[in-house]
């Protein structure tokens, strides 16, 4: 069997602005492909980008804070426990691979898997910050916190709007933009960086949000989340056969 990939690049040349798809594997499974100017890269949608598991476990991440668990039940704290610098390199490496993927997926819209993968790296940064052995390892991912906050958060508010729930993406937005105002300083250009970039697009996009122009549909909408609120179920219902009129109309 021949290993020239010639004729795959061929039948799929290479255009920035039409360079991922989603194809049927020989098994049958989903899975993500890129084409990058000199090859293809092929990502699983679930479970690790690479299809691995190391250690018996979906992710690296899977394996540690099942370490940390069982050291937590052990002495009911989790006081001694460290993360040598050797699996912390394993984190990041795993880190990586979840970042290109939430890259892609965030470019075709697919947000629910985009807030999964971007948690993936967050919960990294939670346990370097914490449980490095080695206390330069935390700042190689910890400088890039903000810019995982910001996609995670822009999803969520992504699917939000598609919901037509604007209050609750305003919500989110804010609260991204208060958790990177907390986030302790790092002394590192990349995280100075990273952290004025999310914070501008943020608020860029939280002044998007707010001042989109409401219709009647989103305002009775809005009515409707109030009522569902206060158990106003009556008004509830009333709101809802009058929105699926406008939207009809």
């Amino acid at each position: 069997m021949s290993r020239d990939i010639s004729h795959i690049l061929r039948e799929w040349k290479y255009d920035p602005d039409n360079a991922i798809r989603i194809i049927l594997a020989d098994d049958g499974h989903k899975v993500m492909q890129v084409r990058q100017p000199l090859g293809i890269e092929q990502y699983e949608l679930d479970g690790r980008p690479d299809g691995k598991r190391p250690f018996g476990k979906p992710t690296v991440l899977d394996e540690i804070e099942g370490r940390l668990m069982k050291h937590q039940e052990k002495y009911n704290t989790d006081e001694g426990f460290k993360i040598s610098h050797d699996e912390f390199v394993m984190l990041q490496n795993e880190g990586i691979m979840f970042y290109y993927r939430y890259l892609h997926l965030f470019q075709v819209g697919d947000y629910e898997r985009t807030i999964r993968d971007t948690e993936h790296n967050l919960k990294i940064c939670e346990l370097a910050e914490k449980y490095c052995e080695k206390d330069d390892d935390p700042m190689v991912i910890l400088q890039y916190r903000p810019y995982i906050l910001r996609m995670n958060a822009i999803s969520k508010a992504m699917i939000s709007l598609h919901k037509n729930l604007k209050a609750m993406a305003q919500q989110i937005l804010e609260s991204a933009i208060n958790s990177i105002n907390e986030i302790p300083e790092i002394d590192s250009p990349t995280f100075q960086f990273e952290k004025a970039r999310s914070l501008n697009y943020l608020k860029a996009a939280l002044n998007q949000v707010k001042e989109k122009e409401e219709g009647p549909v989103d305002k009775l909408r809005k009515e409707l989340e109030e009522a569902v609120a206060e158990e106003d179920y009556e008004r509830a219902a009333q709101l809802r056969d009058r929105i699926n009129d406008l939207t009809q109309e």
